[in-house]
Parts: structure tokens; C-alpha cells; sequence
């Protein structure tokens, strides 16, 4: 499926990818509409009707995925909310296996997530994720969204890789046609980015079930 030896530089996203989306699915389609009802007293309906067309008007911007941000919005706190579900912090199948054999084939590993880092390091205390790549990068860093052209830029200033001898995989297809457009060689889908959701098949960017489909031997 893939040429290891004509790839150096694996760059990896987090959830949806790397973590199951599950965590993240629940908490703002379901967690948090229960707990915004009951902290502002409100219908749970209509609260959940509301923060699904507010939270949409941002898609697309660092704000969508911004803590601090919504939780100065919603007058609540998104990361205290989130420790309640911690429980549903997860890895996909096989993601150890394919990091350690990312490692074991001497392969530069980076996670580049549009989460923030309240976010972020919640995730690392519950997982060892941060000890099984080189390095997390996020896109608050920058103050610019995977999606925009300029992340690649900023992202290439403070960790260097060749395009054409990376490897990319994403669950979203706006990230993948961002990292597309910059030259990225090697971009793969994920099918299954919420074990509890559908399958999210696309025929732009080759799709990623399993990794123990592709691990690296060199």
C-alpha cells in the first residue's frame, strides 16, 4: 500500500486518527448539552438545538476548535466538562502497534492536531501518546487552522520535511486537500474516525481502515 523506503516524515492526526473520535463526538453532540442545560437552567432541547447551529457557524475556523474560546461563548468550562468523560478516551485499533513499528523503523513522527491544547494535554494524561512520537504540534501554535495554507508554511519553519517524502493521515478531507495543495506525497483517509459512528468513505484520498494494514518495514 505504501513505499516505506521513499518516506521519511510521518505527520499524523490526532483525533479521528490517532484517538478514537468518539470522545470528542459525544462530549459536544450529547455531554455537553446536557450540562449546558442544567448549568444555565434551560430547556435540553431547545439547548441542544442551539449549540449545534452555534458551534456550525464556525466550522472551518480556529475558533471551532478553541476552548478558551467557546468556553467564554457558552459562560461554562469546556475542560472541566470534558474530565467527566475521560472514560471515553480511547485509541483506535492497532494505532500502538503502528507507532512503535513508525519508531522501530527509525521514521520521523509528528502529530500536527487542530486541537486545543486544553485538549491536547488532557488527552496526554490519559494516554501515553506523547511518548510514543517525536513530537505534538498544534495549530493554536500558529493561531492558524490545519486548513488554512499558511499552517504548512508556519509548520515547515520550526519542523523541516520534504513533501514528497511525507506521509500524512487525517480524517478530515479539507485538512487532506490543504495538505495536498502544499505537495504532501502520501495522504491517507481514515474510514472510521467515531467507532460508534458510520463509515465516512471518500474517492479523493486512499482510505485507512486499520493500521496494522500499513506498518512500516524497512
Amino acid at each position: 500500500m505504501l513505499d516505506w523506503s521513499s518516506i521519511d516524515t510521518v505527520l499524523l492526526d490526532m483525533d479521528g486518527t490517532l484517538l478514537d473520535l468518539h470522545f470528542d463526538s459525544y462530549f459536544w453532540l450529547e455531554h455537553l448539552p446536557v450540562r449546558y442545560a442544567e448549568l444555565h437552567q434551560i430547556d435540553y432541547v431547545e439547548a441542544r438545538a442551539w449549540l449545534h447551529k452555534r458551534i456550525m457557524e464556525e466550522h472551518g475556523t480556529l475558533n471551532w476548535y478553541c476552548l478558551d474560546y467557546w468556553s467564554k461563548e457558552l459562560s461554562v468550562d469546556i475542560v472541566a466538562l470534558k474530565r467527566e468523560i475521560t472514560d471515553r478516551i480511547s485509541f483506535r485499533p492497532h494505532v500502538q502497534d503502528f507507532l512503535t513499528a513508525v519508531q522501530h523503523a527509525g521514521l520521523r513522527s509528528v502529530i500536527i492536531t487542530n486541537a486545543h491544547r486544553g485538549s491536547l494535554d488532557l488527552k496526554l494524561e490519559y494516554t501515553d501518546l506523547g511518548d510514543r512520537v517525536d513530537r505534538i504540534i498544534s495549530s493554536h501554535d500558529f493561531q492558524l487552522p490545519k486548513e488554512q495554507a499558511e499552517f504548512w508554511d508556519c509548520l515547515h519553519e520550526i519542523e523541516p520535511f520534504d513533501p514528497q517524502r511525507t506521509l500524512f493521515i487525517d480524517d478530515s478531507l479539507a485538512v487532506l486537500r490543504s495538505a495536498q495543495r502544499y505537495g504532501i506525497r502520501y495522504l491517507l483517509s481514515i474510514l472510521k474516525p467515531d467507532s460508534q459512528g458510520e463509515d465516512m468513505p471518500n474517492d479523493e484520498f486512499m482510505m485507512l481502515d486499520a493500521f496494522s494494514d500499513i506498518l512500516p518495514r524497512r
